[in-house]
């Protein structure tokens, strides 16, 4: 299984693609980011189930 990232650099990458600019994709926020686009996928709807801005998928 592979390594957990830190929590400050989940948070940090997904800062970085809510606030991207217009016509930058998910797919090139992660490249330059070092983490697989499913990945930051999964962090970004964890963050909005956590925030409470959607609901949880059981």
């Amino acid at each position: 299984m592979p390594k957990a990232y830190p929590r400050e650099f989940r948070e940090d990458v997904v800062r970085v693609a809510r606030n991207r600019e217009l016509g930058v994709t998910l797919a090139q926020v992660a490249a330059d980011l070092g983490v697989h686009e499913m990945t930051l996928q999964k962090w970004l709807r964890q963050t909005d189930v956590d925030d409470g801005d959607i609901a949880a998928i059981a």
